[in-house]
């Protein structure tokens, strides 16, 4: 009955009876693909450097908040449902316990670093922040909801779940590390764009994407649930898509910007 090719099934749980969970999977996948090749075509989600990108078509006025209040607003709704999930769904072993854990240290990186981390250079669209901040609520959720319906199910031949440790720290650390350096570009009051240095800098102008590539992928193999893996293809999708446009970008505004620096992945993309 599962449409799973076979050999998926020894690194997945099998696929649970949720059409919900099925239906996802294929959204969220679907979704964030196409919002990368959107990125490539010209129409970015309106924070950060392209805030301004994008034409209002229509001609009505666009609201736009802070872009610390617009960062805090993406993450805080799916780091809740990942602490919430410890209430929810307690008891429920180590591989859950540690996917909770993941998701909620994630979402919580991501609170803290706008908070006291990030630096800021203008605003963000609201029409932006609400389907991100929404994007990442259902798919905090549903991540912890699809690991609670593989209770009972017999493991995956093949355990991932200690290379996703390693991969999540990794992933984590060096997105942490990398923001980190972006912070320290700008002085106090400084608010143009610079050329980062430093780190993986040398080599690719989004390290900070790669290792949040890095860290999705180290979440699907503790996991090891269709859903998970949806979400991290997805997402590895948009993430190309805007490095790549994030590139050009520099490109358009440098004339010193190093042609060796690729996007994402270092001597390749």
């Amino acid at each position: 009955m599962t449409m799973v090719p076979s050999v998926l099934l020894k690194f997945l749980f099998p696929p649970p009876p949720s059409l919900f969970v099925a239906a996802m999977s294929v959204i969220t996948f679907v979704s964030q693909a196409n919002a990368g090749f959107s990125e490539i075509r010209g129409k970015h989600l309106q924070y950060s450097k392209f805030v301004n990108v994008n034409p209002t078509g229509s001609g009505r006025t666009q609201i736009k908040i802070s872009s610390k209040t617009g960062m805090v607003l993406f993450y805080s709704p799916a780091l809740l449902a990942g602490v919430a999930s410890f209430w929810i769904f307690p008891h429920e072993g180590l591989r859950s316990t540690i996917l909770h854990s993941a998701i909620a240290l994630h979402f919580f990186k991501r609170v803290f670093e706008a908070l006291f981390v990030h630096k800021y250079s203008g605003s963000i669209v609201l029409d932006s922040a609400i389907p991100i901040s929404l994007s990442y609520f259902l798919a905090a959720s549903t991540m912890i909801y699809a690991q609670h319906l593989t209770q009972g199910l017999p493991d995956p031949p093949i355990d991932l779940m200690y290379p996703g440790i390693v991969l999540f720290l990794v992933g984590i650390t060096g997105n942490f590390y990398h923001h980190y350096l972006l912070s320290k570009l700008r002085g106090k009051d400084e608010k143009e764009y610079k050329i980062p240095k430093g780190g993986l800098f040398g080599f690719v102008i989004c390290p900070h994407y790669l290792f949040e590539i890095i860290g999705f992928i180290g979440v699907s193999f503790i996991s090891q649930n269709l859903y998970s893996f949806a979400y991290a293809s997805g997402a590895t999708c948009y993430l190309m898509g805007r490095s790549y446009m994030t590139r050009k970008w520099y490109l358009s505004k440098f004339e010193d910007f190093p042609n060796h620096v690729k996007a994402l992945i270092p001597f390749v993309f």
